[in-house]
């Protein structure tokens, strides 16, 4: 009897190895996540309605009490800043929501399927960086140039003085304001992938731009020079017209808090790799 088999060996079967996401698979899931979480829409209103509105409102004010400053106040008066400064409390909205876009992960537990689905946590914290700050540069633009046409006519209304965008420095105020704003939405990223907390992120926020206001108490003048230097304090730089303390200039006042955010960054990076989820 033979011993041969009428059956042929079977074939070794071949599995396609697993396609690892690429950087725009991994950008387009973070857009989808971001523009489908339920804070993003009244966070992005609520900095329309107070950047817009509440800048009327300021520049309404501010008019009517011009007839009453001093000759140096008038001197020293920056339409355009003021226009523009609800920047002040819409920059906490603006943190906030960026330190949502990592936080909320934490919260729900979604971040150990992100991480299982991104392993390369650079690639996924560059590409929340990506997403929303190309969204809140763009908004910030929108709002600020928004509060500037809509903040000059108050000013018009009570003889206050005015500014134009072709007026020196008033296009690259308005412009910086916007930049400022996406400046601190990116800072509110990085707070966000540090502390892994919304409240704790936004604590930060919050006391960042508050305490150069009690660093002059410091004696020998040490705070004054702190306070100048101070990143939010430079960054703000970039929205003034009139300079009447000599302070720093504009775009490298801009650059020093910039260059903050991204030493920031750098530092959350280095959080998000070696921690577990």
């Amino acid at each position: 009897m033979s011993t041969d088999t009428d059956f042929a060996a079977p074939r070794p079967t071949t599995v396609a190895p697993e396609r690892r996401p690429t950087f725009a698979d991994v950008v387009r899931s973070e857009w989808t996540k971001f523009h489908t979480m339920r804070s993003t829409r009244v966070v992005v209103i609520a900095v329309v309605v107070a950047m817009v509105g509440l800048g009327a409102v300021i520049s309404a004010g501010t008019a009517r009490g011009f007839v009453r400053l001093t000759p140096e106040e008038q001197a020293a008066f920056d339409p355009t800043l003021v226009s523009l400064r609800a920047y002040f409390p819409v920059q906490w909205l603006v943190g906030v929501l960026g330190a949502l876009v990592m936080t909320v992960e934490y919260r729900t537990g979604m971040i150990r399927s992100t991480l299982a689905a991104v392993p390369r946590r650079g690639r996924l914290l560059a590409a929340k960086a990506l997403v929303y700050g190309v969204v809140v540069a763009v908004l910030g633009q929108a709002v600020a140039f928004g509060a500037f046409l809509v903040g000059q006519p108050m000013l018009a209304a009570q003889n206050a003085p005015t500014a134009a965008l072709g007026d020196p420095g008033v296009t690259r105020a308005v412009c910086g304001a916007g930049l400022y704003l996406a400046g601190i939405g990116l800072l509110g990223l990085a707070l966000g992938t540090l502390v892994r907390a919304t409240v704790g992120a936004f604590a930060i926020l919050v006391a960042l731009p508050l305490l150069p206001t009690v660093l002059p108490l410091l004696p020998a003048g040490i705070g004054e020079d702190i306070a100048e230097y101070w990143p939010t304090v430079a960054g703000e730089r970039v929205m003034f017209v009139v300079d009447i303390d000599g302070g720093l200039a504009p775009w490298p006042g801009l650059a020093l808090f910039l260059g903050f955010v991204a030493v920031v960054h750098v530092a959350a990076y280095a959080a998000l790799r070696v921690r577990d989820a």
